[in-house]
């Protein structure tokens, strides 16, 4: 799955470019939303007071401005059902019941085996000599999973990689030990130092990681 196949639960046209917009960037002025969707401030308000009736977006106000704080638009904590979740309810369900008949280490193993499956599964192809490449090869193979997976930009040696969606929020939810399980794939797989600034299931809008070059052994 790419970019322009991203689920939006059969929304099309400036609704589809409004969630996806707000997907990417949070909190979003008005004006950004309009621009970005092609259409006039009018027209955006309008799209988006029919989404915020509907639940899928809420209000906002940006502080730090002098006088009444402008207004803003982000979505809701029920829009996460408008994005691909790869049938992780269903996994959630059969976590839980491996947890309750063999216990808790016993589903930890189960992820941790399944990411060295992906991790296999795709090494060969996001293979490459530059750090770089290897970078934007994960975010293509991520973006396919369903993640909205974004590179960056560069700070102090590191390529930041963005995961703007999660799918298997329902099972980071209650297994948090599948994220630190996530990031060590990703060390595997780029050959690479991951350290991570942010999370959604902590209640950030996006996952960003930080990925450095390994130091050379002496």
């Amino acid at each position: 799955m790419g970019p322009d196949d991203e689920s939006t639960h059969g929304f099309a046209g400036a609704k589809r470019t409004i969630l996806l917009r707000l997907k990417h960037s949070g909190s979003t002025s008005l004006a950004d939303i309009a621009q970005t969707a092609g259409i006039s401030k009018v027209a955006a308000l309008g799209h988006l007071q029919q989404l915020e009736s509907q639940g899928w977006v809420e209000r906002s106000f940006r502080r730090g401005a002098v006088g009444r704080p402008p207004v803003c638009f982000r979505l809701s904590a029920r829009s996460t059902q408008l994005f691909p979740q790869s049938y992780a309810e269903m996994s959630r369900v059969a976590l839980d019941f491996i947890e309750r008949r063999l216990g808790r280490p016993a589903v930890i193993e189960l992820l941790q085996e399944r990411a060295h499956d992906v991790a296999d599964r795709n090494r060969m192809q996001i293979d490459a000599d530059r750090l770089s490449e290897r970078v934007e090869h994960l975010a293509g193979v991520r973006s396919e999973g369903g993640y909205m997976a974004e590179v960056g930009i560069r700070r102090q040696g590191a390529i930041e990689l963005q995961e703007h969606n999660c799918p298997i929020l329902a099972i980071v939810g209650r297994y948090p030990e599948a994220c630190d399980i996530e990031r060590r794939m990703f060390e595997s797989v780029l050959r690479a130092r991951v350290g991570v600034s942010h999370r959604v299931v902590a209640g950030d809008a996006v996952c960003r990681f930080w990925i450095r070059e390994r130091e050379a052994r002496r």
